[in-house]
């Protein structure tokens, strides 16, 4: 189980990115909002959905959920 979290301040393309908490790229704890535990990033992105509808997995952390 990995603990995720979303960006609360969206991308130039409207996207939310979804991260893992040891990602490179995690926002700082003001710019974020925590997600919970989850045994993949699907679920995590679809939990970020229903606070963000356009949200993303992160390219580094959560490639197998990163959309173009």
């Amino acid at each position: 189980m990995a603990t995720y979290y979303v960006n609360k301040k969206a991308q130039s393309n409207g996207d939310h990115e979804v991260h893992k908490s040891d990602c490179r790229y995690l926002p700082n704890s003001d710019n974020r909002k925590y997600l919970g535990e989850y045994s993949n990033c699907k679920d995590a992105v679809n939990e970020a959905k229903k606070t963000y509808t356009q949200s993303n997995g992160c390219y580094t952390c959560s490639n197998e959920c990163h959309t173009s």
